[in-house]
């Protein structure tokens, strides 16, 4: 988002020709002195390469030191904390690139899913050889289907890496209960500007309401009725951080009829007024002390990232 008489100098990491983008993070716009939540309607991988940081997703802080993996889902509210010496090397690529068979078993769009990795060992070398030869690539190529065909299949395996990192967290997923909830979730993204109601996303999958409960239960800890509530107000912190749409207008949006009845919902969700939750978005990151401060001005060997 740029406020009134503000010009960006740098672009965000968008997908360049092929569906597929590398950078660092410093040649980007995403810092700035003064930093706002800001959606990305593509995958960003944010590998950091030097410095420490902040990074919100979707308003939840994360620590990064050199090693950190970030993957931001589109539609997620990003921030960078303008920490100085802060680098990373950026994957970006569009939404629908790969096909399901490409990329088997990998949650490309589940917006729960793992977020934050620190990588170590030989995880970390594979990861950061994937990324820099994605990244000598996407500068080597810039036209033919076949050069387009390596960058996609690239990526896939630096995805299928990452997903074998947390092939144990997903380890359950398998379950009745999970593969219930998993759907009722696909339907959730789609759904949620028009119901808030379980009955309805109940009867799409076409299971009862005690199941579709029993299943959130089961994978998250919070009833179906919860699940689709925390979504709507993701949604709305969403709207009201990176927009300038009034909050009457966000409010019919999400299927509210009134504002008040918007209002209502939102402070019971997220403890304060619509109005102050943007106010509080726009605010400065909090400076914060490094995880570990003997490690700050780390930096991942320069030798391992040809690319940059």
């Amino acid at each position: 988002m740029v406020t009134p008489g503000q010009q960006r100098t740098r672009s965000a990491p968008a997908p360049q020709w092929a569906g597929v983008g590398t950078c660092t993070l410093s040649g980007t716009d995403l810092v700035a002195e003064e930093p706002r939540p800001r959606r990305l309607p593509y995958h960003l991988l944010a590998l950091t390469t030097a410095g420490h940081g902040t990074v919100e997703i979707d308003f939840t802080a994360h620590r990064v030191r050199p090693g950190t993996l970030l993957w931001v889902r589109p539609g997620q509210a990003l921030r960078f904390g303008a920490e100085p010496g802060l680098d990373a090397s950026l994957v970006t690529w569009s939404r629908d690139l790969l096909s399901a068979a490409e990329v088997s078993g990998v949650p490309v769009d589940d917006l729960p899913g793992p977020t934050r990795w620190q990588l170590a060992g030989e995880d970390e070398d594979a990861v950061i050889t994937e990324v820099a030869q994605l990244g000598v690539d996407c500068v080597r190529h810039s036209s033919g289907a076949i050069a387009a065909g390596l960058l996609r299949h690239q990526l896939a395996v630096l995805l299928l890496r990452i997903a074998l990192m947390s092939a144990e967290d997903r380890a359950a997923t398998t379950t009745s209960e999970a593969r219930t909830y998993a759907r009722f979730r696909r339907d959730l993204e789609d759904g949620h500007p028009h119901s808030r109601r379980v009955e309805d996303y109940a009867a799409r999958i076409g299971c009862s309401v005690r199941t579709l409960t029993r299943a959130s239960l089961a994978v998250t800890g919070r009833t179906a009725k919860q699940v689709v509530d925390d979504r709507v107000a993701l949604e709305a912190r969403r709207l009201l951080a990176c927009t300038d749409l009034s909050v009457a207008e966000i409010g019919r949006r999400l299927g509210f009829g009134e504002p008040t009845n918007f209002g209502r919902f939102f402070h019971r969700e997220a403890g304060m007024s619509p109005g102050a939750f943007r106010a509080g978005a726009a605010a400065p990151m909090p400076a914060e002390v490094a995880d570990d401060v003997a490690d700050i001005g780390a930096r991942v060997p320069t030798q391992r990232l040809a690319a940059e």
